[in-house]
This record gives structure tokens, sequence and C-alpha cells, in this order.
């Protein structure tokens, strides 16, 4: 049956989501409900057991993209160009001096695009190019400009504070505005783990943005998963289960705990 309007025998699965749909009307509607593009995810995880040829292809056509990607970012004029290189150079120093480690892809990669991250030599501080996702709405949100003296709780306010969010904002994230801020958890990717092994650094709300960034490797710019500690039953979170200790991007033990990848998801 079709997942979506659950009347007529389903005709057509979704390459990104798996739903199936039996029209182009609830194809739209569960694209709309669940905020899914139809693209497959061509760097989704496969275990070994469920390893095809297909797979095999499909793997191999995806390095071949990335091969000419990179080699098209490598002839980019930008690339060469003095004052780019110089103000990534800046970016990149200050974040050093602030002891994080901020990294930077070539031209040409979407990452790279849309990061609009700048430091303000008079006020000796970043304004943020900062990615907000909320897994149990199936929501994304982009912010540019944030200040890093910005304490997260505050960032957070205009998404999920009930009084203070906006009404159409709030009426998507209902299942966030409802629950106590007690409940609120905010995450972000440690960077160079194996991608079988992934982990998230648990975030301080109260303290500001660049207090959590500090020890961290930032691919262009951070992006914060916010979930809610009671619907995320099937996460662990490492480093107070005893199961592992939480570590930092250089396999250290740290203080901040982390959660697998694959267990953000909405357990409603």
């Amino acid at each position: 049956r079709c997942e979506t309007c659950s009347k007529e025998e389903a005709k057509y699965r979704c390459p990104r989501c798996m739903k199936y749909s039996c029209s182009l009307l609830c194809v739209k509607k569960h694209k709309l409900a669940l905020s899914c593009n139809g693209v497959r995810d061509k760097t989704a995880f496969v275990a070994v057991n469920e390893f095809t040829d297909l797979n095999l292809l499909s793997d191999y056509r995806f390095l071949e993209d990335v091969g000419r990607t990179a080699d098209a970012a490598a002839r980019h004029a930008t690339v060469h160009n003095a004052a780019t290189k110089k103000l990534l150079y800046c970016l990149r120093n200050k974040a050093r001096r602030c002891n994080i480690d901020l990294r930077t892809l070539p031209v040409g990669f979407t990452k790279r695009r849309e990061n609009s991250t700048t430091f303000n030599f008079t006020e000796k501080k970043f304004y943020w190019h900062l990615k907000l996702v909320f897994p149990h709405s199936h929501a994304e949100y982009t912010l540019k400009g944030v200040p890093d003296d910005k304490t997260l709780a505050d960032i957070l306010k205009p998404y999920i504070d009930p009084v203070e969010s906006d009404p159409v904002v709030c009426q998507r994230l209902k299942i966030y505005t409802a629950s106590p801020q007690s409940d609120v958890q905010i995450l972000m990717k440690i960077e160079n783990r194996r991608r079988n092994s992934i982990r998230y650094n648990e975030l301080d709300a109260s303290r500001s943005l660049l207090d959590n960034l500090k020890g961290k490797v930032i691919i262009e710019y951070p992006t914060l998963f916010v979930v809610l500690k009671t619907l995320k039953n099937d996460m662990v979170v490492l480093g107070q289960d005893g199961s592992e200790p939480a570590e930092n991007s250089d396999g250290e033990s740290s203080s901040p705990s982390s959660v697998e990848e694959g267990e953000i998801q909405d357990s409603s």
C-alpha cells in the first residue's frame, strides 16, 4: 500500500527514503512532509552481507564523479587567486589561535561554495556559517553571520523556544517546542573517523559557540544536530554507559560524550 495515502496500491519507491507511493501527488506529499529530495544517497552505508555488484558499480561511478569534481576544482581560476588564498589562510590561522582546527575544501565542493564564515578584525571574533539539523522533525536550517560569543541556547531560541520561535518554524518543530529544554541535546560530528565508526560530541548549550568549538576539527563550517533524549532510546551515549570512552578527533579521551551516527533518528 501507498505509505502516504494508505489507500491505493504502491507503484513507486523513493530512492532516498525508500517510501512507497501510488501517484505523483503522493510522491510530492511525501517529499514535502519529510523534506526529502528524492535523490538516492550515494554514500549511504551498506552492510557487507548486503553488498552487491550494483553497489560496487555505484561506488565506482561515485569515485569517478569525485575525481571529475576535484579536477574541475583544481582548474578553477579562483583556486589560484591570491586574495582567496590569503583569506582562507587568515581564517585557518585565526581559528588555530582559538584552538580550532578549521579545514577548507577545494573550490567546487558544495560546502566550500556555501561557507560564508568571516572574521572581524575590529571585534576580533568569528561570524560563523552554521547549519542546524533537527532529525526528529526531518528539518534543516542554515544560519549566516552567527557571532562566536553567542551561546547555543540563544542560537536555538528562534527555533525551539515556545514563545520566541517563529510560528511557522514552531509548527514544523512542534515536537521540540513541546519538550522541556532539559530534554534537548546538541551534538556535533567528530571528523576524521572511519565511516563505520562515526561518533558525535555532546555540546554545552549554556556555553558560547566558540567555547564549544575549541579543540575540535571543523570542515568548512559547524553542523549541529539537535536531538531529544526521550526520543533517542536506541542511541548509545558513549562515556556514560562505560562501553567506550568519548574521544576527540585525535583519538584521545575527552569530556564531551558521543553517539553513533546511524542512531540519530526519530524513534517515536
